[in-house]
């Protein structure tokens, strides 16, 4: 059978430069491997890109092709090939360490670079005035450094990987009825770090990092709310390879207040009042976030209105700037009254007390609703 041109293989031209084939034949090998192709002709595809590539990526073979074609390799043995030329001792490994150590995220030595440790979640509960006013807390974090013993790798005497020789991946030469093709592995041995360890640690068990407790002091910011996070930098899980820990964050809950409630940054508070209060007008002591403070409350206030105190709120950490305070009216009717007070009740309800509209409005109807 007529074996195609090495050139139409790689999708080149006869004047294609080296760059140009090395870069021709990771694609073809990246696109037919038989490890990630599916298509039904991938291993007989990426073989006849193998075997190209070796041929034309060398310079005397190339020379040879060029002048001979296909018959400058007949008779120099059966390896791979049904045509006679062998490829199975060239060596591939520039290629499969472009490929297989990013494209298809195999480890290689090479690749097994320091990783920063992964962050960790805590929470805390503090206090309305605490939020409000920013504080300062010693905590005890559980902190995962390196383990000195080891300095972080999990074992001492450190050798070599017998089983990949140091190179972090295994290579393995398959051989099918549509020829050999290589394909290259993480090193199960050393986990692609290409050195093993004639000792565990005793210390860290292995592991390369300890657990220890510290107290911490930390600064809670003013303003802060229910939800929000504070980092900590460097109290995370340990780093690998000597990478750097990940981070802590404290996610926070404040605790209720028993007279203010909190609406982002303004500050709510609902004042009771006497029916004397509302009907008469009165002057009141109530407090605020910054100290107490008189407030006038006008004659006729209705329950449920709220008068605005501005800049009484809670500052913005971030603008710093103060929100608003918010008073809301709440008239409380007494449930018990003495002799005397039913008495003036009792006169008071003889006088016009339901001139006003929303009376007028409400008996206007009523009397259109009677049939």
């Amino acid at each position: 059978m007529n074996k195609k041109d090495y050139y139409e293989v790689l999708g080149v031209s006869k004047d294609a430069s080296d760059a140009e084939i090395k870069s021709a034949f990771r694609k073809l090998a990246k696109k037919y491997h038989p490890d990630v192709s599916k298509e039904p002709d991938a291993a007989e595809k990426f073989k006849e890109a193998q075997e190209a590539y070796a041929v034309l990526s060398d310079k005397q073979k190339r020379s040879q092709y060029d002048r001979f074609g296909h018959q400058a390799f007949n008779n120099m043995g059966g390896g791979g090939s049904s045509a006679g030329f062998d490829f199975s001792g060239f060596d591939f490994s520039d290629i499969f360490d472009d490929l297989f150590g990013s494209s298809f995220g195999f480890s290689s030595k090479s690749s097994s670079k320091g990783r920063r440790g992964n962050d960790v979640s805590l929470t805390m509960k503090i206090t309305f005035e605490e939020a409000v006013y920013g504080c300062e807390k010693e905590i005890e974090l559980e902190h995962y450094a390196k383990c000195e013993n080891c300095n972080g790798k999990g074992g001492l005497k450190e050798e070599r990987c017998k089983y990949c020789h140091g190179t972090g991946t295994i290579t393995q030469e398959q051989r099918t009825i549509l020829g050999t093709y290589m394909t290259r592995t993480t090193c199960p041995y050393c986990k692609g770090e290409g050195v093993s360890y004639k000792e565990e640690c005793s210390k860290c068990k292995g592991k390369g990092i300890i657990r220890q407790r510290e107290k911490k002091k930390i600064k809670i910011p003013a303003g802060i709310d229910t939800g929000n996070q504070l980092r900590i930098p460097g109290y995370g899980m340990a780093g690998y390879n000597g990478g750097a820990n990940g981070d802590a964050y404290i996610s926070f809950t404040v605790t209720s207040h028993e007279l203010f409630k909190r609406d982002e940054y303004d500050v709510i508070l609902e004042l009771p009042i006497t029916i004397t209060e509302a009907i008469l007008g009165s002057k009141k002591e109530i407090p605020t976030l910054y100290g107490n403070v008189t407030l006038n409350i006008d004659s006729g206030t209705q329950s449920g209105e709220k008068q605005r105190l501005r800049g009484k709120g809670i500052e913005n950490p971030n603008t710093k700037r103060k929100g608003d305070m918010y008073v809301i009216f709440k008239v409380i009717i007494p449930n018990r009254l003495d002799r005397t007070q039913k008495d003036l009740i009792a006169k008071l309800s003889k006088t016009d007390l339901d001139s006003s509209a929303e009376f007028t409005k409400f008996n206007n109807y009523l009397r259109k609703s009677k049939y």
